[in-house]
């Protein structure tokens, strides 16, 4: 082992100093008095003071531009706020119950009965109800029904009772219990409402029906309402689908107030699911004299179908002097959801009728549907000619609603109708390439019927998809 020896002078460890500069060790001279520098820098000259000289005129024009713009919207923003919550129109006064169903009581007697004590009367039509729809009513269990709570109003195949053979040929159908001698007079626009439909009253009573007692009975009308018959060689069907019309013209009617109904839309292609309102007297005269509110009506076709499919719903109301000024396009409306259906979930259909305003909208008052100030007649609003053709003559139109308030025709008692139509050839659904049948043929239901096999296929089988469920219905009268 090699045992290595501290160095001399050195208890162990040598540590070697830093060496230091030399010229850290010369102190430096003093400078004279009057050169010595201040540790602060300063500046030379005046020090100049903005603050307490002149101000600029223009920067205080531009301060309170600044925080005057800044005000200034705030006010607006406030009054805007303000005016448009004090200009919402709201139902003034008070609202007695009239009608409020919620299905809880599944006795279908007392629910669907033809008496006095029925909630909802079914009506049994053939007829097409002024349309040219494809469907017919009926009063059976299987087209109208409560399950778990909830109302069920489901379009069915004739086929699936009558043999298809039958239904295009060789076969007469009798409606069991056709009720057209109560119906016939509300909601059709057909001749039989006076010549032509012009402003005339016949026909209108005080029954509760919409006709006079001892009205002469319309038999062609009585046999397309009742019975159908099937001929290939005349190209005539028996209708292909059986459905349900249910309303409240003998249970429940109001005159201003607010009408609720939540539903859930039926999905399948030419489906027409409609929550609406007819007048319990025709007090101005046929359709559409004495007016038509429909709260909500839809298509079953799905979102991609070009004319507003399940995705839209839309409100309106029909008026005019003649059946074939109907004045509807000057009152309409509709939502979208953007991002949703209307068949996935249930909504909230309502009206809001006053003697000042119209209301429909879904679910919200922000989101309404169509809104109506009633500041004007609706003849004024109509501006329609002073003269009509009434087939090879000329006719000076009058107003019909001369006699009423004015919100008339829409100043009287309305009752509730809810259906599940299907097809029709009044415009509803337009004509286009994906439409298998022309609204102008004759042979449209026949056409229909035989593009069975595409339209049935987006028919879901699921009731619960495939028809207009309603889980409550709510009216309420101004009182």
């Amino acid at each position: 082992m090699t045992i290595y020896a501290a160095a001399p002078g050195s208890p162990g460890l040598h540590r070697r100093e830093r060496p230091k500069s030399t010229a850290l060790l010369v102190p430096a001279p003093p400078l004279p008095v009057g050169e010595r520098k201040s540790a602060r820098p300063t500046l030379k000259g005046t020090l100049e003071k903005p603050w307490v000289g002149q101000r600029d005129p223009h920067a205080r024009l531009a301060y309170w531009i600044t925080y005057g713009t800044v005000l200034l919207g705030i006010a607006a923003g406030a009054a805007r706020i303000y005016f448009g919550w004090a200009s919402v129109l709201i139902l003034q006064g008070n609202l007695c119950p009239v009608l409020l169903e919620d299905f809880s009581n599944t006795d279908t007697a007392t629910l669907f009965g033809d008496g006095p004590g029925g909630v909802f009367f079914r009506e049994v039509d053939a007829s097409g109800f002024g349309n040219g729809e494809f469907e017919m009513t009926t009063a059976s269990e299987a087209n109208a029904f409560v399950r778990d709570g909830r109302l069920y109003l489901l379009p069915t195949l004739t086929s699936d009772v009558i043999p298809l053979a039958e239904i295009m040929d060789g076969a007469v159908y009798n409606l069991t219990g056709c009720t057209y001698n109560i119906t016939h007079a509300s909601g059709y626009t057909t001749s039989g409402h006076g010549s032509a439909g012009v402003n005339t009253t016949e026909g209108a009573g005080a029954d509760g029906a919409g006709i006079a007692p001892d009205a002469p009975l319309d038999l062609a009308a009585y046999l397309a309402a009742c019975s159908a018959v099937s001929n290939a060689t005349q190209g005539h069907i028996l209708p292909p689908v059986m459905s349900a019309r249910i309303s409240t013209r003998r249970s429940a009617s109001v005159k201003f107030g607010r009408v609720e109904v939540v539903a859930k839309l039926p999905t399948g292609d030419w489906l027409w699911p409609a929550i609406w309102m007819l007048p319990v007297d025709e007090t101005y005269g046929g359709w559409p004299l004495s007016g038509e509110i429909d709260i909500m009506e839809a298509r079953g076709n799905g979102p991609s179908y070009p004319k507003q499919g399940v995705n839209y719903v839309r409100s309106s109301l029909n008026w005019g002097p003649a059946t074939f000024l109907n004045a509807v396009a000057k009152t309409y409306g509709w939502k979208t959801e953007r991002r949703g259906r209307y068949d996935d979930d249930f909504h909230t259909y309502a009206l809001e009728w006053s003697e000042e305003f119209i209301r429909m909208y879904v679910d919200s008052r922000l989101t309404h549907m169509l809104e109506l100030k009633l500041n004007e007649p609706f003849w004024t609003r109509g501006d329609f000619p002073p003269v009509v053709q009434n087939g090879t003559e000329s006719v000076v139109l009058q107003n019909p609603w001369v006699n009423g308030t004015q919100a008339a025709p829409f100043d009287q008692p309305f009752y509730l109708i809810m259906n599940v139509a299907v097809g029709g050839t009044n415009g509803w659904f337009p004509d286009g390439p994906e439409k298998p049948w022309l609204d102008g043929s004759a042979t449209a239901p026949r056409d229909f019927l035989q593009a069975q096999d595409q339209w049935y296929s987006t028919w879901p089988q699921d009731p619960a998809s495939r028809a207009m469920v309603i889980d409550s219905v709510k009216m309420w009268e101004k009182c």
